[in-house]
């Protein structure tokens, strides 16, 4: 367990360079590529890495970021856009102290990043557990890659302290369960909800879209996952049977 650094779709080997350098600055070794649409062996990203090639040569490619959360309990996406919808934005004070003490507990942590060009969409900050967005000025807010995860690794480290006075062997909290789970519960309740008429197919995705921030927010845990799952069985089941 530990934390993982994680690109979506990075275009440039600069900033998949870069951001191994910044691994490797940090202690990190855990690097995950989501569908890159660049080469970890291109020239310019060797070259960036200077003393953090391992941690570029070690990174890992996923298709998906769902495949790519698939063990963490707790997840975190950097946000530089101000057309969010309504989810929730957090400061980096806000969250890193979060993740600090997530990291204390022995839990697997992932620091999300979205593309160069436009970020994370809003359907992939629904799969995160907290949004954070840095303090820039609203009139341009984008960040370059590799200096958005320099930011927040930055304000990682300085939070470690607070939490250094966490007892990890006191009283435990179970974590959120990962994201490919929610996902799959999400799915079954969608599936009853438009069986039951809760919802329409055309409304569907922005309804569901309030569905999961709600339930992401509650930090909803494994075996709360198993209890919804089998009501929402249960629920098709019985409509199913009393259907005229």
């Amino acid at each position: 367990m530990g934390l993982a650094v994680v690109l979506v779709e990075p275009a440039g080997p600069l900033n998949v360079g870069s951001v191994a350098r910044l691994c490797a600055n940090f202690g990190i070794d855990d690097l995950r590529l989501v569908a890159p649409r660049c080469k970890i062996s291109d020239e310019e990203a060797v070259r960036m890495a200077v003393h953090g090639q391992t941690v570029l040569q070690g990174a890992q490619i996923f298709e998906t970021l769902l495949e790519a959360l698939g063990d963490c309990q707790r997840v975190i996406a950097s946000c530089g856009r101000i057309d969010h919808g309504d989810i929730p934005l957090q400061t980096p004070d806000q969250a890193m102290p979060w993740v600090e003490e997530g990291l204390m507990r022995g839990a697997q942590v992932a620091l999300v990043f979205g593309r160069e060009d436009r970020g994370l969409s809003n359907e992939e900050l629904l799969l995160s557990h907290r949004v954070v967005r840095l303090h820039t000025g609203d009139h341009y807010p984008s960040l370059n890659l590799s200096h958005a995860v320099a930011i927040l690794l930055h304000d990682l480290q300085r939070s470690s302290h607070r939490a250094a006075a966490i007892d990890p062997h006191g009283p435990q909290t179970a974590e959120a369960a990962a994201p490919p789970q929610l996902e799959a519960c999400l799915q079954d309740a969608e599936a009853l909800l438009l069986e039951a008429g809760f919802l329409l197919p055309h409304t569907a995705r922005a309804r569901m879209a309030k569905i999961k921030a709600l339930l992401r927010r509650a930090g909803i845990q494994m075996k709360e996952i198993a209890m919804l799952r089998g009501m929402v069985r249960q629920l098709r089941w019985a409509i199913r049977c009393h259907r005229p």
